[in-house]
């Protein structure tokens, strides 16, 4: 299979599955960001890692700032390569603010109703998961940008 055949059009469920995946990407990223810039903030400076050399309301702004952006390309890029390059990029901000999830969980800090490194901890385990669908929804599997 050619990288080109690979990044044909696609029949049956699939495609549609990954729209859907996308779509509630790109709807919880705008909400998350929102929530950044609004009634979640407090519980998002909580995540700023102490070593992070800047005050933790800016990085929280922007943050928010770019979840917005990330989440309004999510709802409206269609066409490849820029979908996969996009999941490229989403998935990479995944990774980018996993240090915040590790510093809520090795600082004990109570956000988001993560009371207990139990908790904590489970959710560290959900960033992959964040990582991977970002990735196979936009496509950025099958239809790697740089194969073009």
């Amino acid at each position: 299979m050619t990288a080109a055949s690979r990044c044909e059009p696609e029949e049956g469920l699939r495609p549609v599955v990954r729209a859907v995946a996308q779509v509630v990407l790109g709807g919880a990223l705008v909400v998350a960001g929102v929530s950044h810039l609004t009634f979640a903030r407090d519980d998002f400076r909580a995540q700023v890692p102490s070593w992070v050399p800047l005050d933790a309301d800016p990085v929280v702004i922007v943050s928010g700032l770019v979840e917005i952006v990330l989440g309004g390309a999510l709802l409206t890029t269609w066409k490849q390569p820029r979908r996969a390059l996009l999941g490229l990029v989403a998935g990479g901000f995944f990774v980018a603010v996993f240090p915040g999830n590790v510093a809520q969980l090795t600082g004990h800090r109570d956000a988001f109703g993560l009371d207990t490194d139990a908790k904590r901890a489970i959710r560290l385990l959900f960033q992959p998961v964040l990582i991977a669908v970002a990735l196979g929804a936009t496509d950025a599997w099958r239809c790697p940008p740089w194969r073009r």
